[in-house]
């Protein structure tokens, strides 16, 4: 990482280049294409991931074999796509549990797998549910099916504890057979824990050219269901936002994680994609919602001093939980994007300069 104040760089997840790795796609279509060369031959050159240590199994899944393989996508080299097999082939070992839902963190170069250690039993449905378009599209270019086939698995897994309301309580016990899900420390919510998991049902149908239904029922009936539990309007502000909520009362947490903001470029994908097509009733409900939370989430950020926005915002009453701190989230940019793409309306535009 590059300390912005020093200029000095910090070595964190073990020196696998992850802030490198992460940023090759952007580099390559922005034009940048003497950055991202440079960039390549350092992969070539000295990345390794032989580490003697645990890592992420989300987070190194989505950033770094994510990372390869969208260089070796846009780019054809197949260095990155070498370097992705050799991180793919240790990092598929995590999904060896008896419950076939994947564990936590796996051990690079012995490639034992475990939970966090401090919550041995259970891992969270956004682990199990956010690497599956990384794995089958390395199984599509590698043909080796193992990567789909134990991704897939996961999700199937979490298919078939059919929730009430498609809403999924966020930790699961995974090393039972029989997964269960936890009560007590979770939350229903498209935040922490959950949100990429909401994501990856409509993009895992989306990748398949739209032809496993599975995945758009599951995803339809999330929606619906965050639609009928989860949305709320503030009476403070009238700001539409997602709530958070406790499992075992079914109370609400009126707060509005920055992590939520990927639902309005989630629902404006969602809409334009529908089955039913965009003038359904469906659709424009759910392109409405994504327009009122994509502005939620822009005033977020245009309602505080420094112009950004934060971790966490209380959106009714006086109650505690609400953070002073920015951690560079993508999610508000990424929807103000997408709306941008798909209804071609230019304020999402000002509103990602505005906060650029």
């Amino acid at each position: 990482e590059l300390l912005p104040v020093t200029g000095e760089g910090h070595t964190r997840w073990e020196g696998i280049g992850t802030t490198l790795v992460d940023s090759l796609d952007t580099l390559w279509f922005m034009g940048m294409k003497t950055e991202f060369y440079e960039a390549r031959d350092w992969v070539r050159d000295h990345l390794s991931h032989d580490k003697y240590s645990f890592v992420s199994t989300f987070e190194t899944t989505i950033r770094s074999l994510g990372g390869l393989l969208s260089a070796y996508d846009w780019s054809g080299d197949t260095v990155f796509l070498e370097k992705a097999i050799d991180l793919g082939d240790r990092l598929v070992k995590a999904f060896d549990s008896k419950s076939g839902l994947p564990y936590a963190e796996v051990h690079l170069h012995s490639g034992s797998a475990r939970n966090e250690p401090w919550n041995k039993k259970a891992t969270n449905v956004a682990t199990c549910g956010t690497m599956q378009v990384e794995f089958r599209y390395l199984a599509q270019v590698t043909g080796k099916k193992e990567y789909a086939e134990k991704a897939e698995r996961a999700f199937d897994v979490l298919r078939s504890m059919n929730p009430e309301n498609g809403l999924y309580i966020s930790n699961i016990f995974n090393e039972d057979p029989h997964p269960s899900f936890i009560n007590q420390y979770s939350t229903i919510s498209f935040s922490s824990g959950s949100d990429s998991f909401y994501e990856y049902m409509l993009k895992v149908w989306l990748q398949g050219g739209k032809t496993e239904s599975k995945y758009r029922e599951m995803y339809d009936e999330s929606i619906e269901g965050m639609h009928k539990k989860l949305l709320r309007k503030s009476d403070d502000t009238g700001l539409t936002y997602i709530a958070k909520m406790k499992p075992q009362s079914h109370t609400l947490e009126y707060k509005m994680e920055h992590l939520a903001c990927f639902a309005g470029g989630l629902l404006a994908l969602g809409a334009y994609t529908d089955p039913q097509g965009l003038s359904s009733q469906r659709a424009q409900r759910d392109l409405q919602t994504a327009k009122d939370i994509t502005y939620t989430c822009y005033q977020m950020y245009k309602r505080t001093p420094t112009g950004l926005g934060p971790e966490i915002e209380v959106m009714e009453g006086n109650g505690g939980g609400a953070s002073n701190h920015y951690l560079l989230r993508p999610e508000a940019v990424e929807s103000f994007y997408i709306l941008n793409k798909l209804t071609g309306d230019p304020i999402y535009r000002e509103w990602g300069w505005e906060i650029f």
